[in-house]
């Protein structure tokens, strides 16, 4: 089958990258063609992006910064007064569905709205930063009961909240619609890759051509842009439409997906708190290579403590350097290392002086960013994590593959992900955390036996290839319960009408992604031969899915 996978290749607030794990998807299933839809930041002067053959065809869109010119975007200079109107309709009924409570089941078809008059004349973008629509935020916004205005948003807050809105709604005016070579409406599914803006398009190839779409998502999008605004460099009231505007997003996405798979239990929480229905919820961890890293070499000579993650309050390595305080009076010869990266200004500084103050400073080394976590992991004893939240698994998982025993605050994901394999203490408790490191340091047997337990409980859950099978399964599935399209539409507004099972099942079976076409006709390719005759045949065909 023909699978269009939509993410972002960067977001101006996230550092975290989702390229690889696609890459492992689609070499993971050869038999289904992938293309691969990006709305792609802004590279470095000179940067290219690295090709792989694994992907049939490659589509960008620049999501943010300067706007791109549209294909029509001189009509819109002088346009009609009806056209301006229909725009200005859409585009009104999407805001006050942002800022009035009682309007907000009015995003979607707002939504909906735009798209369909974008792709009629590719005119979005230049409406979007005109001076009428400019106008018509700021008349909104200031509406009685408006509830993310903050009193009355001044000019400079209405320019750049306009401004920003552009840059969100900009994929509505991507050239991805329609059923031609490149267009989602060709393609048999969409399968959304970290979910926000990169879930516009594969929302409008559902409302246009009835594509059904899956969401995966490792930390859900809402919830990294709840932390990023928190510093983003607007006012309050800006920084309130945004998050009304990615709020209303993840709701209709929510809603809309027929299938949605997050990367943890935990994530699973969040996502059903915004509105997603538990039947349509599984939970996919996400696989990564390193199950097939060997297992760390042996312990260092002294009894050592290694800390790895990112320098900020919320990982809270100050816990980690008052517990490794008392844990050194216990046994002198202890050493710390901390492996970080700052990404919070003056935090490593600030825990250097805490190590002082504490008295450790010789026995701590901040060592920076290290050449790979199998290093870090290696030149401790015991993996620790005192964070007062964990997101991902990924660094936890990575710290029990190198075989190292785990001890880590009972936060977010870290219960589930360690489980009976590790020691889990209460958040900023650094009594139970030196009970628990001194317990370790002190018994290698027991260390021994932990580390392994955590090894294989990691290979088991985040090991590639279970990742594969679910998705390949999902894909199957999906085909089954959704109309196919042969022809590239079908369940949109004013196409035809979809039918079930239009492509046998031996169609998705067979090797390579249309290998089966001519073999389930009976020789035949004519696509005819494989919607018709849908009584009985239908049924028969329901029966073997």
């Amino acid at each position: 089958m023909r699978v269009a996978l939509l993410t972002e290749s960067a977001r101006p607030h996230s550092r975290r990258g989702t390229g690889d794990w696609c890459d492992r998807l689609a070499e993971g299933l050869p038999e289904h063609g992938f293309e691969r839809y990006l709305l792609a930041g802004p590279r470095a002067p000179g940067a290219a992006e690295r090709p792989s053959p694994v992907w049939r065809g490659t589509h960008e869109l620049a999501p943010w910064g300067r706007r791109p010119a549209g294909r029509a975007a001189g009509r819109l200079r002088r346009p009609s007064a009806p056209r301006r109107r229909r725009y200005a309709g859409a585009y009104e009924q999407l805001v006050r569905a942002l800022v009035l409570p009682a309007e907000r089941a009015g995003f979607g078809p707002g939504l909906y709205r735009l798209a369909a008059l974008a792709r009629e004349d590719g005119a979005l973008p230049a409406f979007l930063a005109s001076a009428h629509a400019r106008r018509l935020l700021e008349r909104t916004w200031r509406l009685p009961g408006a509830d993310t205005s903050a009193g009355r948003p001044p000019v400079c807050d209405v320019l750049a909240a306009a401004d920003l809105l552009e840059q969100c709604l900009r994929p509505l005016s991507a050239p991805w619609y329609g059923t031609g070579p490149g267009g989602l409406g060709a393609a048999d599914l969409c399968h959304v890759v970290g979910g926000g803006p990169a879930a516009l398009p594969a929302l409008v190839a559902r409302h246009l051509h009835g594509v059904p779409f899956v969401v995966t998502e490792h930390g859900p999008h809402l919830r990294e842009q709840y932390l990023a605004h928190r510093e983003a460099p607007y006012r309050w009231p800006v920084r309130a439409l945004l998050l009304s505007f990615f709020r209303a997003l993840t709701e209709e996405t929510y809603r809309r997906a027929a299938i949605l798979t997050p990367g943890s239990a935990h994530d699973q929480q969040w996502q059903r708190r915004c509105g997603a229905d538990p039947a349509r919820t599984r939970v996919v961890y996400e696989g990564t290579p390193a199950v097939d890293r060997p297992a760390a070499g042996p312990e260092p000579a002294a009894p050592t403590l290694v800390w790895a993650g990112a320098l900020e309050p919320g990982r809270d390595p100050e816990l980690a350097l008052h517990a490794f305080a008392r844990v050194r009076a216990e046994l002198p010869g202890a050493r710390l290392v901390v492996y970080a990266e700052e990404t919070a200004p003056g935090h490593r500084a600030h825990c250097a002086a805490v190590a002082e103050r504490l008295g450790v400073a010789p026995a701590v080394d901040f060592a920076g960013r290290p050449g790979s976590l199998a290093e870090a992991w290696e030149s401790g004893t015991v993996a620790v994590f005192s964070g007062r939240s964990q997101r991902s698994p990924r660094l936890l998982a990575d710290a029990m593959l190198s075989g190292r025993a785990v001890v880590s605050t009972d936060v977010g994901v870290a219960r589930e992900v360690v489980g009976p394999t590790g020691l889990l203490v209460p958040a900023r408790d650094p009594r139970a955390l030196v009970g628990a490191c001194l317990a370790l340091l002190r018994d290698e047997e027991r260390r021994g036996r932990l580390g392994l337990a955590g090894r294989l409980r990691a290979q088991e859950r985040f090991a590639v290839e279970p990742v594969i099978g679910a998705f390949r399964e999902i894909y199957l599935e999906l085909v089954s319960q959704y109309p196919a399209f042969p022809d590239g539409g079908g369940g949109g507004e004013g196409g035809p009408a979809p039918r079930p099972f239009a492509r046998p099942a031996e169609y998705w079976l067979a090797d390579g992604p249309h290998g089966g076409e001519a073999t389930a006709a009976g020789g035949s390719a004519d696509p005819g031969s494989l919607r018709e005759p849908a009584g009985r045949r239908s049924a028969e065909l329901a029966e073997a899915l």
